[in-house]
């Protein structure tokens, strides 16, 4: 299985134009990952929000109408439990959940199952 993590940060400040301020816009932390996953690929996301973590998991397999069942662990607590089916040209489909941003390092696990086939990865955040 192939994963790849990206950490990105990038610094709230001004921008001074003509003698004025103006807020730059803030962005967080993201950490990603993504691997194989039968026919295509998954993709796991987690970012701050207001306090929060929200994970984003996608599977796409190239190939509308199958489902799946789908689990995502926060240090090994169950935060979603989730069927989907993967729909649209694209054969894909996503699970987004709003969870608790728990003390110390987050290590959000997705896991999606259809038949004998497991995607799943990793994101510490």
């Amino acid at each position: 299985m192939y994963t790849k993590t990206i950490t990105t940060f990038a610094l709230a400040g001004a921008l001074v134009v003509g003698g004025a301020a103006a807020p730059a816009l803030a962005k967080g932390r993201v950490e990603r990952a993504s691997g194989p996953c039968a026919t295509g690929v998954w993709k796991l996301k987690a970012k701050a929000d207001n306090g929060r973590l929200d994970v984003e998991y996608e599977v796409d397999t190239n190939r509308a109408g199958q489902t799946w069942q789908v689990r995502i662990f926060d240090n090994g607590t169950r935060v979603a439990r989730t069927t989907r089916t993967t729909a649209g040209r694209s054969g894909s489909f996503t699970v987004n959940r709003l969870i608790t941003n728990r003390a110390g390092s987050d290590v959000i696990v997705a896991r999606a199952i259809r038949g004998n086939t497991t995607c799943s990865g990793t994101v510490t955040f």
